[in-house]
C-alpha cells in the first residue's frame, strides 16, 4: 500500500526569501565590480582576491534564487521531478571554477612575496571600509527573519555563512591596506591574498560537498537513519522496517521510501497515517512513499539498509 505526499507551489516564505536574496545579490554584485576595478587600479592582490571571494557569495545567491524559482516549475511526464537538480550542477561548476581561481591567486601571491609590487594602501583601506559596510548589511538581510534558523530556508542560511566569511575577508583587506600605508611592508598585500584564498576554498567546499552528496543520493547530514528506523518501529502494529532510503531531491526537498511489515490484525490505514505524521512532524519529510506488507518480502528484494 504505497503512499506519497509532497508540497507543491511557492510559499509566502519562499517569495520573501527571494526578495531578500535579490537585494543582497544587487549590492554584492556592485561591490564585486568595485573591488575588481579597485584592485586593478591600486595594484592590490588582496582586493582582487577578495573580489574573487565575493564570487562565492554571488554563486550562493544565484543558486538560492534558482532554487526558489525552479521550485515553482511544474513537473512533466519526461521529468517527473522537474528541474530540481539544476542547482546541484551549478554548485559543482561554481565550486570547481572558484578552485581554479584560488590556484591563480596563490600563484600570483607567492610571486609577489618574492618580488613585491607597489600598492596604494589608502584607496585599498577606503574600498575595504565600504566592503565592511556592504557585508554587514548583507549579513543583516540574510539573518533577520521571523522564523528560527532551523525552519529558515537552507539557501538563506548558506548565503549568511558566505557573507560572514566575506566580512572577514574585507577586514583582512583593511588590515593589509593599513599595514601597507603605515608600515610600508610590501609583503602584507600578497600575504592577505593567500589568507583570503583559504576563505574562498572554505566557502566553495561546502557547495561542492553538498552537490556531490545530493547527486550520490546520500542520507542528509541531519538525518539519523537508525533513529528513524527505531521511531517507525515504535508505531503500533509495525513489525519490521526495511529498504529504508532517505535522500535530497534538492537542498529544500527531502524524499523517503521504505517498506514496513505490519501485523496481520493491524489497521493498515492507521499505521500508514501514523508513519506519515511522524515523518512529516519530526523529520520534516513530506515527499514520502511507504509500502506496507503483511508478508515479509525482504528475502525476495535487493539487499538494502
Amino acid at each position: 500500500m504505497p503512499a506519497s505526499t509532497d508540497n507543491h507551489g511557492p510559499s509566502v516564505h519562499a517569495r520573501s526569501d527571494q526578495r531578500r536574496l535579490l537585494v543582497v545579490l544587487g549590492v554584492t554584485s556592485i561591490y564585486f565590480l568595485t573591488e575588481l576595478v579597485g584592485g586593478y587600479l591600486t595594484g592590490s592582490l588582496a582586493l582582487v582576491s577578495d573580489a574573487v571571494h565575493m564570487l562565492t557569495d554571488i554563486a550562493a545567491l544565484c543558486l538560492g534564487m534558482l532554487t526558489l524559482w525552479i521550485s515553482t516549475r511544474p513537473a512533466s511526464s519526461a521529468k517527473s521531478y522537474g528541474y530540481l537538480r539544476a542547482e546541484i550542477l551549478g554548485a559543482l561548476l561554481n565550486g570547481l571554477f572558484l578552485w581554479l581561481l584560488v590556484v591563480f591567486i596563490w600563484f600570483e601571491a607567492f610571486a609577489r612575496l618574492r618580488h613585491p609590487r607597489p600598492v596604494s594602501g589608502l584607496p585599498v583601506m577606503a574600498i575595504a571600509m565600504v566592503g565592511i559596510g556592504v557585508n554587514t548589511f548583507s549579513a543583516w538581510m540574510t539573518s533577520t527573519d521571523s522564523r528560527s534558523s532551523h525552519t529558515r530556508g537552507m539557501a538563506m542560511r548558506a548565503v549568511f555563512v558566505h557573507v560572514v566569511s566575506d566580512l572577514l575577508g574585507s577586514i583582512g583587506v583593511l588590515a593589509s591596506g593599513a599595514l601597507t600605508y603605515f608600515t610600508a611592508w610590501p609583503q602584507a598585500d600578497p600575504a592577505v591574498g593567500i589568507l583570503i584564498g583559504f576563505l574562498v576554498l572554505y566557502g566553495s567546499w561546502g557547495l561542492v560537498r553538498e552537490g556531490v552528496d545530493i547527486l550520490m543520493e546520500s542520507v542528509p547530514r541531519h538525518i539519523d537513519l537508525d533513529q528513524m528506523r527505531t521511531d517507525l518501529l515504535a508505531v503500533s502494529g509495525t513489525e519490521e522496517v526495511h529498504d529504508l532510503h532517505v535522500w535530497c531531491l534538492t537542498t529544500r526537498q527531502i524524499a523517503l521510501s521504505a517498506h514496513a511489515v505490519v501485523a496481520a490484525d493491524a489497521d493498515r490505514d492507521r499505521v500508514l497515517a501514523d508513519m506519515c505524521h511522524l515523518l512529516q512532524t519530526k523529520f520534516d519529510i513530506h515527499h514520502l512513499t511507504l509500502q506496507l506488507e503483511c508478508d515479509n518480502r525482504r528475502p525476495h528484494e535487493p539487499e538494502h539498509f
